[in-house]
């Protein structure tokens, strides 16, 4: 499939969502070089639930980086569909993040004194939806995680796991292909962390969402049906089963 063009999205083909390839990401050069990455291989099918773990440096962040389309193999291939990432330029990765990806984030990155219901149309603006389809957009997302009645109240409104939840719905609300997770509930407490959980498990079962999410947690990372682990640049080990 050629490249996509910068006006249009990536045309989406069932089976694989993700194939990495004797990927290698080098930081630096000559003496000082680093290989955050040193020949990774992983397959992802559609609506798979994949957690990623490892140790610090051990390539997590690079691979969750290389995944979202915000940086590029050194060498190897990242394929996304039938599109060979690695090959796109700066503004087609860009185009294939806003069509078919989703970003939740251990922070939650939401605008304090905006609305739940304005946080969550915010990647349909950026997209250029009319007003009327983001509205009714982002409220179908907010049911989704359950807070249909919070539409109107502010981020700094809301408890931690209401803001994880409308990061969520943010994350959903252009019905990604993918959904790159990291470390979801880490500013959360135990039982928040478990409703988070429960709610991404149910939009994977639901709705078919395929996650990729980078957790320390093994009680976290057992929700998923794959664990990748990972150390010093390689993957190391993969527990559980895709079906």
């Amino acid at each position: 499939m050629p490249s996509p063009r910068l006006n249009e999205p990536v045309s989406p083909r069932r089976a694989h969502v993700v194939a990495l390839k004797d990927v290698v990401r080098t930081y630096g050069s000559g003496p000082n070089a680093f290989e955050a990455l040193r020949g990774v291989d992983l397959v992802i099918d559609d609506g798979e639930f994949i957690a990623i773990m490892g140790p610090s440096g051990s390539g997590k962040s690079t691979m969750m980086n290389i995944l979202g389309c915000l940086d590029v193999p050194t060498s190897g291939a990242y394929v996304f569909r039938d599109v060979h990432v690695e090959t796109l330029d700066r503004n087609r990765r860009a185009l294939l993040r806003r069509h078919f990806l989703g970003f939740i984030f251990q922070g939650f990155n939401l605008l304090a004194r905006t609305s739940a219901l304005e946080n969550v149309e915010l990647p349909l603006l950026y997209r250029g939806e009319p007003s009327d389809q983001r509205r009714s957009a982002a409220r179908a997302a907010l049911d989704a995680v359950g807070l249909a009645a919070w539409e109107s109240h502010t981020a700094a409104e809301l408890s931690g796991g209401q803001q994880q939840r409308v990061a969520i719905a943010r994350a959903i609300v252009t019905r990604p292909s993918l959904l790159l997770a990291d470390e979801p509930t880490g500013n959360l407490d135990s039982e928040r962390s478990r409703e988070i959980m429960d709610l991404l498990t149910a939009l994977n079962r639901d709705q078919g969402i395929s996650i990729v999410m980078v957790t320390h947690a093994p009680e976290m990372a057992a929700y998923a049906r794959r664990v990748v682990h990972l150390s010093d640049g390689r993957i190391t080990q993969i527990t559980g089963s895709a079906s």
